[in-house]
């Protein structure tokens, strides 16, 4: 896990997410148990736990008694709205802000962007 000050739960939850988003964890598969994911970040398993409850509580994951946690139905078009309006919280309010400020509009932003794009 990195040391970047937030919490061990929510990296797990976080990375969970992340794997979801990717794809590498598909809808209806099943994910690492605590266990396995406290041994392999060299964690407390309640730490764990408390990662993957709260994904159970957002939705992303459910429980199936007996058998383990799993991808929810719905859960990457879940993730990926929520992803998307922090992204818009995070970057383009700040961005539009800043370009308020400067005097651009949109369509010489639009054009900022189409050149940066095409400049990677």
């Amino acid at each position: 896990m990195k040391d970047d000050g937030r919490p061990l739960f929510l990296q797990i939850a976080e990375q969970i997410e992340s794997s979801i988003v990717d794809g590498s964890l598909a809808e209806e598969a099943q994910v690492p148990s605590t266990n396995e994911l406290a041994a392999f970040h060299r964690i407390n398993p309640a730490t764990a736990a408390k990662g993957v409850n709260q994904l159970v509580v957002d939705g992303v994951l459910y429980k199936r008694r007996g058998i383990g946690m799993f991808v929810a139905a719905g859960a990457r078009t879940l993730l990926l709205e929520r992803r998307r309006e922090d992204f818009a919280r995070q970057f383009l309010a700040p961005l539009l802000a800043e370009a308020h400020k400067l005097g651009i509009d949109a369509e010489q932003l639009k054009k900022m962007i189409d050149v940066s794009g095409e400049a990677e």
